[in-house]
């Protein structure tokens, strides 16, 4: 028996049916079908799917502090840390190359749909930015450092949608040395401005 909640339960399910699927081409039935839930139980917990939207960005939310503040844990180093960034689009390769990246597909999607919990969504990339511009923060390069974290989430982003148009493994792990070598040369160019 899971120790999960059913609302717990939906939420998840929901949040892989919406990256696999999209939101529009979700329903209700293949939430609940996923959870093996009837329907008027679905209703008791969500009464809409915006509702079930807006759970499962405040779980992404959840979800992304937590990785956050592992990397945050794990890496010694600020450049340690962006690299833990970087990685995740070989940590998740196999998803990306089949459905993209699970925040800038649902943010592209709710942005054609003008749909009202796209700035919402967008807060998954805020909270990324604010992230990887305080990493560039403490490497020196304050002058820049939202500049920096903007092109690494551009990049990244980049690489998460042509690695699933092109369904290519190779380029990923390609790009992802680029990106690390590139981080590299930012880091040579702040010592060699101090020294």
């Amino acid at each position: 028996m899971s120790d999960k909640s059913t609302r717990e339960l939906i939420v998840e399910a929901a949040d892989r049916l919406f990256y696999q699927r999209g939101y529009e081409h979700t329903s209700f039935s293949d939430i609940a079908d996923a959870v093996k839930i009837s329907r008027g139980n679905f209703y008791y917990h969500f009464k809409s799917k915006d509702e079930i939207l807006e759970a499962v960005i405040d779980a992404r939310l959840r979800h992304t502090r937590k990785l956050l503040d592992a990397w945050e844990s794990k890496a010694g180093t600020p450049a340690g840390r962006i690299r833990s960034f970087i990685g995740i689009l070989l940590a998740n390769q196999p998803d990306i190359m089949r459905y993209g990246c699970p925040v800038g597909s649902l943010c592209a999607e709710l942005a054609k749909m003008h749909h009202s919990a796209r700035g919402r969504a967008n807060e998954l990339f805020l909270l990324f930015r604010s992230w990887l511009r305080e990493q560039f923060n403490e490497l020196g390069f304050e002058a820049e450092a939202d500049e920096l974290a903007m092109h690494v989430l551009a990049r990244s982003q980049g690489i998460a949608s042509l690695a699933n148009a092109f369904h290519d493994d190779k380029f990923i792990k390609r790009e992802v040395e680029l990106m690390s070598d590139w981080l590299t040369s930012q880091m040579n160019r702040a010592v060699g401005s101090v020294g």
